[in-house]
């Protein structure tokens, strides 16, 4: 009859030790207080449970946004070595113009 052994099973795979003890104490608890409590118990664990998905999700998107900078850099740095070149080249072919005048 009550909700609450389920939401253990349910919040016990990503829930901080505290949310569960708390969780157990309000099953320990008479019928009448434990129903008015368990609304609040359960926005309490749907709350906690969605911010660990958003911060798992941050945290990928931290580590993808590392990875790109890391390819952005590398690029840039290709690039100058590419333009380097080129000046270069176009140096000493534009030098190799003006000593045959």
């Amino acid at each position: 009859m009550s909700n609450v052994p389920q939401i253990v099973d349910q919040a016990a795979q990503d829930t901080p030790a505290e949310l569960l003890d708390l969780i157990r104490a309000i099953d320990a608890l008479p019928p009448q207080h434990r129903a008015s409590l368990q609304p609040a118990l359960n926005r309490v664990v749907d709350s906690s449970s969605r911010r660990r998905r958003i911060l798992s999700m941050v945290q990928e998107a931290l580590g993808q946004l590392r990875l790109d900078m890391k390819y952005l850099v590398f690029d840039l740095e290709a690039t100058r070595r590419e333009r380097d070149r080129y000046c270069q080249q176009l140096k000493e072919l534009n030098g190799d113009n003006n000593s045959d005048e």
